[in-house]
């Protein structure tokens, strides 16, 4: 049986399926297709080697100026001196969880992101042990949360919602965990990261 590591670089290695979304999903004109300037990011998509993997997360502190309270990845904007996204997905998740740079196993990118505030986001998946002594930086994250990879991969725990942002209807995907709201591009990256999986 392959493992793990050998599974996710098989799914990341496939052609994305037909319903990975490559950005917010809009009526009308699909995100990814808008005109403009994006702003490279990255975010590292932490899965947790335990006998039933998991997906670790954070929630931001509540007086951010952008997507305070909201569940995210590590992560943010490539930086010049940064080397590749990978290096910035793990920059950020030192800066923000402390998780250091050895405990990650990188396995791949997966497909990228577009938001609706402009951010073009490489999704980048490494491999973590179990129960490390991770510390959120206090100026960022809130908390630090796991969720496992089984209740992401059942099409049956996310919804897609729908909204007016900007004078446009946006559609949105959104998922509960053991009192975690999970939605806008988390919830997209993990529905696109479940239908590889799946």
């Amino acid at each position: 049986m392959p493992s793990l590591t050998e599974q996710l670089r098989a799914c990341l290695r496939a052609p994305a399926p037909a319903h990975i979304h490559a950005g917010d999903i809009t009526v009308g004109v699909p995100t990814h297709l808008e005109s403009g300037p994006t702003i490279p990011a990255a975010v590292l998509i932490p899965i947790v080697r335990r006998p039933d993997p998991a997906v670790l997360l954070t929630t931001r502190t509540a007086h951010l100026r952008n997507h305070a309270g909201q569940v995210a990845f590590p992560g943010g904007r490539i930086d010049p001196t940064d080397a590749d996204a990978a290096a910035a997905a793990l920059r950020e998740a030192e800066e923000e969880i402390g998780l250091a740079t050895s405990d990650v196993e990188i396995i791949g990118q997966t497909d990228s992101y577009r938001t609706g505030t402009g951010f073009r986001i490489a999704p980048v998946v490494g491999l973590i042990p179990p129960d490390l002594p991770l510390v959120p930086s206090p100026h960022e994250v809130a908390n630090i949360f796991e969720v496992p990879m089984d209740f992401l991969l059942d099409p049956a725990n996310y919804r897609l919602r729908e909204m007016m942002w900007q004078g446009r209807k946006r559609h949105y995907y959104e998922m509960d965990f053991d009192g975690h709201h999970i939605w806008g591009a988390t919830a997209g990256m993990l529905v696109n990261l479940a239908h590889r999986l799946a």
